[in-house]
C-alpha cells in the first residue's frame, strides 16, 4: 500500500528526473519537431505517418502497452495504455494531436520552420506549442514515472490524432468503432495555453466550436479584358467581396438568418468572473501588433468577445492577377476560405448548412457560386464543479508555483465535444503553450519554462488523480 509519504517521495523523484534529463529531452524534442507533419498538405502524408511511428516507438520504449497506429479515412490515430494501477484507481484518457499547421509564409520565419531554434529560453518551430510540444511533455512525464517508480500512479490511456488541424474528420467514427480503447473516468486534453506568458497557468473550462467553408464565385469562361468587357461582365472578385462584406454588420454580428438562435448567453456569474481576470489591453495590442481592438458586438467586453461569443473571419481570399505591375482583366473566378467560431449551444452542422444556403442565395444571376463545407466541430463546456478540477489546480500550482486562473478558450478542439456526446466523457483542459506563441503563424514558439513547469505539473497531476478513487472522479 502506497502511503502519502511514499507518494510525495515518488512524485519528487519523478520531477527530479525531468530536471536531470532536460538536455536529453530537448534533443529528443528537436528530433520530433523536425518531422513536418502538416496534415493539410497531401505531399506531407508520409511525414504525418512518420510522426505517428515516432510516437509509437517512444511509447513502446517507455513500457506503455498496446501502442497502435490505426489507419483512418485520413491520417492515423494512435492509442496506447498502461492499466496496472488496479481496478479502483482512476483511468485517465490523455488526448493531444501530432499534426501541425502549414508553415507558410515561409519567408517570414527567422529560420526554416522544421529546423528548431533554441534561444532566449524559447524553442521556435512549427508545432512547438500546438501541439507536438504538449504531446511530448506527456510522453516525458510518463517516462519520469516509469523510470523512477517503475509504474504509473493511475491507469492511463493515450489518444493522439493526426487530423486536428484539418477538422478531426475521422474522430467521431473512430470513437464509435473503438470505444473500448477510450473508456476512462475523465479525459485530460493538452491543446491550449497558460493564462499568460508570465508563469500563470490556466484551467480551461470552455471551447468554441468551428465551421469552415470554401466559397468560389465563377463568371466568364476565362479571364477577359477589363476594357472590352468591363461594365457588361460581372467581375467575380467584385461579387465575392460584396457577398463576404454582407455576412457581418457594422458591429461584427453575423447576418446569416438563424445564426444566433441557439447561442447560450453568458450568465451574470460568468460575466462577473470575466471581469475579475487580469487583462492588460495595451499589452494585448502590443502582442498582436494592432493599433486598436475592433469594436465588435455591442454590450460585450473585449475579453468576452475573445472566447465567449461567436465570430466570423475570412481566412484567405484569392483570384485574378497578383503579380508584378498591372494586368487589366476581369478574372474568371475568385475564391475565399471562411470560418466561424461557435459557442454553446450552436450546432455546427446547422450553421454549415445555413451558411452554404445563404451564400448561394445571395449570389446574383450574373455568376455561379459554389460553397464547399470543409470541416466543423462542436463547442464544449466542462462544469467548474467537476471533481477533477481541484486536483488539476493543485498540480498546476505545484508545477508553476502560482495558482491557476480559469478561462474559456477562443479556439476549438473537436474531440472534446465528441467524447462527451458519444461516451459521456468529461474533459479537463490543461494547456501549457504560451498565449502569444504564434500558433498558426510564422515563428511559432514555446518557452522552456512552460515546458519544464508543464512537465512537472503533469507528474503532479498523475499523483493527485492517482490518490483518488475511480468512482470519486466520475462527474
Amino acid at each position: 500500500m502506497t502511503t502519502e509519504t511514499d507518494a510525495v517521495r515518488m512524485t519528487d523523484a519523478a520531477v527530479a528526473h525531468l530536471r536531470e534529463r532536460e538536455a536529453d529531452h530537448l534533443a529528443q524534442f528537436d528530433e520530433f519537431l523536425r518531422i513536418p507533419s502538416v496534415s493539410a498538405d497531401p505531399a506531407r502524408n508520409a511525414d504525418v505517418q512518420r510522426a505517428a511511428e515516432w510516437i509509437v516507438a517512444e511509447l513502446e520504449r517507455l513500457g506503455i502497452e498496446q501502442a497502435t497506429i490505426h489507419p483512418t479515412s485520413a491520417h492515423p490515430i494512435i492509442t496506447a495504455e498502461w492499466l496496472h494501477a488496479g481496478p479502483d484507481a482512476p483511468t485517465v484518457l490523455v488526448y493531444c494531436h501530432y499534426d501541425v499547421q502549414p508553415s507558410d509564409p515561409d519567408d517570414e520565419w527567422v529560420r526554416p520552420p522544421f529546423e528548431p531554434r533554441f534561444e532566449d529560453e524559447r524553442v521556435y518551430a512549427r508545432g512547438a506549442g500546438d501541439d507536438k510540444g504538449q504531446l511530448f511533455m506527456h510522453l516525458k512525464a510518463a517516462e519520469a514515472w516509469m523510470t523512477t517508480a517503475g509504474r504509473l500512479p493511475l491507469n492511463l490511456r493515450f489518444f493522439f490524432e493526426g487530423d486536428e488541424e484539418v477538422g478531426s474528420g475521422p474522430i467521431e467514427t473512430f470513437i464509435d468503432e473503438h470505444a473500448d480503447l477510450l473508456r476512462a473516468d475523465v479525459c485530460v486534453v493538452s491543446d491550449s495555453d497558460t493564462f499568460d506568458d508570465h508563469g500563470t497557468p490556466g484551467i480551461g473550462y470552455g471551447l468554441r466550436g468551428i465551421a469552415y467553408w470554401e466559397v468560389r464565385v465563377s463568371g466568364p469562361a476565362h479571364d477577359v479584358h477589363s476594357g472590352q468587357y468591363g461594365g457588361g461582365v460581372d467581375n467575380p472578385a467584385n461579387v465575392l467581396a460584396r457577398m463576404l462584406a454582407s455576412l457581418t454588420d457594422a458591429d461584427g454580428r453575423v447576418t446569416v438568418p438563424g445564426f444566433y438562435d441557439r447561442v447560450r448567453d453568458l450568465t451574470a456569474e460568468e460575466r462577473a468572473a470575466y471581469a475579475t481576470l487580469p487583462f492588460d489591453e495595451a499589452e494585448w495590442r502590443a502582442e498582436t501588433g494592432v493599433p486598436a481592438a475592433m469594436d465588435g458586438e455591442r454590450g460585450y467586453t473585449l475579453q468576452e468577445r475573445l472566447s465567449a461569443r461567436p465570430t466570423f473571419d475570412i481566412n484567405g481570399i484569392w483570384g485574378g492577377y497578383s503579380g508584378a505591375g498591372a494586368k487589366t482583366i476581369i478574372p474568371a473566378w475568385a475564391a475565399a476560405k471562411i470560418s466561424t467560431r461557435l459557442v454553446p449551444d450552436q450546432d455546427f452542422r446547422e450553421i454549415e448548412q445555413s451558411m452554404k444556403a445563404h451564400l448561394e442565395s445571395i449570389a446574383p444571376p450574373t455568376v455561379t457560386a459554389s460553397v464547399q463545407i470543409i470541416h466543423g466541430g462542436a463547442p464544449a463546456i466542462t462544469p467548474l464543479d467537476h471533481p477533477g478540477i481541484p486536483p488539476v489546480a493543485r498540480a498546476l500550482e505545484a508545477g508553476f508555483g502560482t495558482a491557476p486562473l480559469f478561462q474559456r478558450s477562443g479556439g476549438s478542439v473537436p474531440v472534446v465535444a465528441a467524447l462527451d456526446a458519444q461516451l459521456g466523457l468529461k474533459t479537463l483542459m490543461v494547456g501549457f503553450a504560451n498565449p502569444s506563441g504564434n500558433f498558426h503563424a510564422p515563428n511559432e514558439w514555446m518557452s522552456l519554462r512552460n515546458i519544464r513547469d508543464g512537465m512537472a505539473s503533469i507528474v503532479h497531476l498523475w499523483a493527485e488523480l492517482g490518490a483518488m478513487k475511480a468512482d470519486d472522479l466520475r462527474a
